[in-house]
C-alpha cells in the first residue's frame, strides 16, 4: 500500500512533566499527515475551503503501543484506505527514530459543502489528482 511520511521532531510543549508526549497532541499529528499526503498530490486544504470545500474529522481511533518523548524524532506514515466517496479514510503508523511502532490511528472524514453545510461526493479533480 502507498504511503506519505514525514517526519519531525517532538517539543518541550508537547509533554507533560515526565517528557512524555501528551495523547492530546496526536490527533494534531495526524493532521499534519493527511495535510501532507493531499498536498504530495498537489491538493490544498487551503484551495478547498476556497472552493467552499470542508473536510471535517467524523470519527479517530487510535492505539498507543509505546511512549514518544521530549525531542523524539517521530515518523508518521499515512495511508489512504479506499477511493475516497462522500467520506476519506486515512490509516497512519507512527514509529520513533529508532523505527519503533508508537501508535496507530484512523481517521474518517466526510467531504462538504462549507455554504450549505450538507456532504457532497469527492470532487472528479480531486479523484483524479490521486490516481482514481
Amino acid at each position: 500500500m502507498d504511503f506519505h511520511e514525514i517526519s519531525f521532531r517532538v517539543r518541550y510543549a508537547e509533554t507533560d512533566q515526565m517528557g512524555v508526549v501528551h495523547h492530546g497532541n496526536y490527533p494534531q499529528y495526524l493532521e499534519m499527515g493527511r495535510t501532507e499526503w493531499l498536498r504530495s498530490y498537489g491538493i490544498s486544504y487551503k484551495a478547498m475551503e476556497d472552493n467552499g470545500i470542508i473536510l471535517p474529522v467524523v470519527s479517530i481511533s487510535l492505539n498507543f503501543k509505546k511512549s514518544a518523548y521530549y525531542d523524539d524524532i517521530i515518523v508518521l506514515r499515512t495511508y489512504l484506505r479506499k477511493k475516497p466517496m462522500v467520506r476519506i479514510e486515512f490509516d497512519y503508523e507512527i514509529y520513533n527514530g529508532e523505527g519503533d511502532l508508537l501508535a496507530e490511528a484512523d481517521t474518517v472524514l466526510a467531504f462538504m459543502d462549507a455554504k450549505k453545510n450538507k456532504p457532497i461526493r469527492c470532487p472528479a479533480d480531486i479523484l483524479e489528482k490521486i490516481g482514481f
